[in-house]
C-alpha cells in the first residue's frame, strides 16, 4: 500500500465490489468521438468502406446497413443507417424508409435470438438539439432491454457495465441475423 493509501484509507478493503470500466472514460471525456463539424468526416459514411468486422457492421442491405454502437447503452445496441449522407428522416427515399424498417425488424429478431432481450427502445434523434451525437447522418437506434437492466450504476455512477466485447457481440448477432423476411 502506498503512503497516500495509508493516510487516506484509499484502497482499504471494504464490502463493495468494484466494477472497473476504464473504456467508458474515453466516452465521458469525448475521446474518439467524431467531430463532424470541424473535420467534415462522417463515421457513418466511412464505416461502409471498412471490412465488416473492423467497422462493426452486422448486416448490409442495398440502401442501409446495421452497425453496433461504439458506445452502447446495453449489449447489442445497434444503429440502422442509410448509406446516403442525409440528416432528416423526411429526406429519405421510399426505398430507404422500407429498408430502415426492415433492418430494424431483423435487428430485433437477431438480438432476441442471440440474447433473449425482453424489449427494445427504438428511435432516432433528429438534430443536435434533440440529442443526436452525429446530427448530419440519420441513424436509428435499436437498444435491447431486459427486466432489471437499469440499476444504480447509470443513476449514481453515470456508468454502464457491459459484459461483452463489441466484436463478440457482433459475431453473435451476425450469426443470429434472420435470413428470411421476419414478417413471414
Amino acid at each position: 500500500m502506498t503512503e497516500f493509501e495509508e493516510q487516506t484509507g484509499a484502497g482499504a478493503p471494504d464490502p463493495f465490489l468494484r466494477l472497473w470500466t476504464p473504456h467508458r472514460l474515453a466516452y465521458i471525456l469525448g475521446e474518439n468521438k467524431p467531430d463532424t463539424d470541424s473535420t467534415g468526416e462522417c463515421p457513418f459514411c466511412t464505416i461502409p468502406g471498412l471490412p465488416d468486422g473492423d467497422g462493426l457492421v452486422v448486416r448490409r442491405a442495398e440502401h442501409a446497413f446495421a452497425v453496433l454502437n461504439l458506445y452502447p447503452y446495453n449489449p447489442g445496441h445497434l444503429m440502422v443507417c442509410p448509406y446516403r449522407h442525409v440528416a432528416d428522416y423526411t429526406e429519405l427515399t421510399v426505398e430507404e424508409v422500407v429498408e430502415l424498417a426492415t433492418l430494424t425488424q431483423e435487428a430485433m429478431t437477431a438480438v432476441r435470438t442471440a440474447s433473449r432481450a425482453g424489449g427494445f427502445n427504438v428511435g432516432m434523434n433528429q438534430g443536435a438539439v434533440a440529442g443526436a451525437g452525429i446530427a448530419a447522418h440519420l441513424h436509428q437506434h435499436v437498444v435491447p432491454r431486459w427486466g432489471g437492466d437499469t440499476n444504480f450504476m447509470p443513476v449514481v455512477g453515470h456508468t454502464k457495465v457491459l459484459p461483452q466485447l463489441l466484436r463478440d457481440t457482433r459475431d453473435l448477432l451476425t450469426a443470429a441475423w434472420p435470413t428470411h423476411d421476419p414478417r413471414d
